[in-house]
């Protein structure tokens, strides 16, 4: 048996050959069922034809902007230009996901999430804190 299996295929699709199993005289044949069960990505979520990254970005860069290259699946990185990244800001790229098996030459997105990360020791220097006081803007209540 050979299973021709199309991209973009979502785990869980089902591959039937009717009445190929135990294949015994007298006995009627079973059907053999194999169910496609997607292998996990060590870059990419699968959220049926997109696909979804996580880019950590540091505080810096989140404040003050920065370029990513965000690999893709098929093809060359995208560059992203940024400006003021949010905590779970996502951004999408149209066209950059799986293909979709039920609609021939369309292609899911690619979902990138970035993650700010934020310093892993306090910042102790009495200057530097009072110079970051200054420069950032107070938690607005509007």
């Amino acid at each position: 048996l050979t299973i021709n299996i199309k991209p973009g295929w979502k785990s869980g699709t089902k591959i039937t050959f009717p009445k190929e199993g135990d294949q015994h005289p007298g006995r009627v044949p079973a059907d053999i069922v194999f169910v496609i069960k997607d292998k996990p990505h060590k870059t990419f979520k699968r959220e049926a034809c997109d696909l979804r990254y996580a880019h950590r970005v540091a505080l810096r860069d989140a404040l003050c902007g920065c370029i990513v290259e965000v690999p893709t699946l098929m093809g060359p990185p995208t560059t992203l230009r940024l400006d003021n990244i949010k905590p779970n800001t996502v951004r999408r790229i149209t066209g950059k996901g799986l293909p979709n098996p039920k609609a021939p030459g369309h292609f899911g997105d690619l979902i990138v999430q970035f993650e700010v990360e934020f310093p892993s020791k306090p910042i102790t220097d009495p200057v530097l804190r009072e110079q970051l006081m200054r420069i950032l803007p107070p938690l607005s209540h509007a």
